[in-house]
This record gives C-alpha cells, structure tokens and sequence, in this order.
C-alpha cells in the first residue's frame, strides 16, 4: 500500500471516530430497565435523545450536563413527572405535549430565545427557564398549577403576561434588564420574589403581594425604602448593594428576621437604633455602610442580636 493510500485510510478512519463520537445516544451508554421509575443521565455526553421508549414506569428523568441540541423522542413517556435537561444545547421548547403528567421542567443553561411548547402541560408546577437568551415573558397562560418560574440570567427587559399565574409562589427574575416593578397585582399568592441585578429606582406595586416572606432586591438602583405598608410578612428583606442613605418605613415589618443592606450610603446611627423596635430581626448586614466606620459598634437594645458591619 503507498504512502498516499496509507493516509487516506488514516483519514477515513479518524472521521469515521469523529462521526460515531458525534451524536452519543442513550443506548450507547446505558443499558435500560424498562421498570425503572427513576434514570440519572447527568454527565453522560449524550447527544441525542433516543431509544427511551422501553420505559414504561419513568418519573424522573435526569439529563443534566451533557450535550443535546433538541428536544425529541420523549412523546412515549407518559408517565413523567420530572424532567431535567440543564446545561445542554437546546435551542428549542418543542416536542413535550405528551408529557401530561409533568410537574417539574428544568431547562436551564441552554441556548433558548423563545417560551413556547408548553401549553398542554397542565400539571406543570415548577419551570426552570435560567440563563437562557429569553427576551420576553409570554406562553405561559395555560400553566393553571405553576407553583415557582425562575427565569433569571436571561434578556427580559419588562414584567408582563404573568396575569393568570395566580397559584404562582416564587418568582425569580434576577439578572434581567428590568427597569420597573410592575404587572405583578395578580400574584396574590407569591411568598418569594426575586428581582437581584436589575434596573430598579424605585420600590413599587407591591401591594397586593401581601403573602410574601421573601424580596430580593439587591444589585439594583434603589434609593429610598418605601411602599411596603402591606407587605407586613416580609421575614428577609435584601436591599444590598443600592443606593440607600437612611433606613425608614421597615418599622412596621414585625415579622422581619433578616435584613440585608450592606453596599449602601446609610451614614447615620439613629435610624438603626430603631430597628430595636422589631423583635424578630436577627441578623442585619450593613458592611461597606459609611456607618460601618462609626467606633459605636452596637445600637442600644440590640446588642445580643448578630450585626454585620
């Protein structure tokens, strides 16, 4: 055989390697029990979803870690309740109309621009959307039992099509381009909002959310605590990293037990000595405070409690 025929079947054996190491299927790796009601995928180097219709009990799907492109060949898993595809190459919602029973989807870290494709997944309580490329909220009116929506890390620019969300709990929208706290009167249920890393002045229309326990507001351009008169279960309350020069209107937050305000401007001691008034606060951050500078190191009453400077 001459040098030259020599290097031509080098060649064609390399790619062949390369297009069988292309598209790493299921099959390849993993040998299926048709029981199972619970299957770990993570980290398998899988390229394509395939050969999974053996599965006839499957719950739980996990996918996580490896590097699939579409979403296809579940249409035979009627039984699912969790499906987790983080961090792949999906660029695409599509192909889950029969996961029926489906209660928790999880399709972070991928390639996505577009909410779409979720419309009969009516038992669906909990969608992991983060550190995607999605630009808008919408698509998501016929999701009557979604508990928690995290879409944090992506492109959103306004609060909006969240109306009919109403069993809503948790809402997380950290990491956007928001530049107003809006559209959020119909989330009568929420206990839990996240909204770190945005483009927020100002804290506003949160009246009606006066079931929630947690608001993270951090990393944003706040200068002035304000307008939470009815949110009186607030227990955390993260207002790090704004512009804040004096702590007023938390005095009526009773249930108040942590209370995050380091990374401001507040400079004067009398209105922490006020935060004496609220029993259950027990931790306040206010490192990197012109206050922290201050040689008086605890506010009279309050000594016991843990304090941050």
């Amino acid at each position: 055989m001459s040098s030259s025929e020599i290097a031509e079947e080098t060649q064609e054996n390399v790619q062949q390697n390369e297009n069988e190491s292309k598209d790493v299927t299921i099959n390849d790796i993993i040998i299926v029990d048709p029981d199972t009601s619970e299957l770990d995928l993570n980290h398998g180097r899988i390229g394509k979803l395939q050969n999974l219709e053996p599965l006839k009990c499957i719950e739980r799907l996990y996918l996580r870690w490896n590097l699939i492109k579409k979403i296809e060949n579940l249409s035979t898993l009627k039984t699912l309740k969790e499906l987790e595809l983080y961090d792949n190459q999906i660029t695409v919602i599509e192909n889950l109309n029969a996961l029926v029973n489906l209660e928790i989807l999880d399709l972070s870290f991928n390639r996505i621009k577009k909410i779409e494709g979720l419309s009969k997944l009516k038992k669906l309580e909990k969608l992991y959307l983060s550190s995607n490329k999605i630009t808008v909220i919408e698509n998501l009116d016929d999701l009557p039992n979604l508990t928690l929506l995290e879409l944090g890390d992506n492109k959103i620019r306004t609060i909006e099509n969240l109306a009919k969300l109403t069993t809503l709990k948790q809402l997380y929208l950290g990491k956007n381009k928001i530049a107003k706290l809006e559209n959020l009167e119909s989330l009568v249920n929420l206990t839990c909002l996240s909204m770190q890393n945005n483009r927020i002045l100002a804290i506003e229309n949160l009246e009606a959310l006066v079931n929630i326990n947690e608001l993270y507001l951090s990393e944003n351009g706040i200068t002035k605590i304000e307008k939470l008169d009815n949110n009186k279960d607030i227990q955390t309350l993260d207002l790090a990293k704004n512009k804040i020069k004096v702590i007023e209107n938390v005095f009526h937050l009773e249930g108040l037990e942590e209370f995050w305000l380091n990374d401001n401007e507040v400079s004067d001691w009398n209105c922490i000595q006020n935060l004496g008034v609220l029993k259950n606060l027990s931790t306040v951050y206010l490192e990197r405070n012109p206050v922290a500078a201050d040689s008086v190191r605890y506010p009279i009453g309050i000594a016991s409690r843990t304090w941050e400077y």
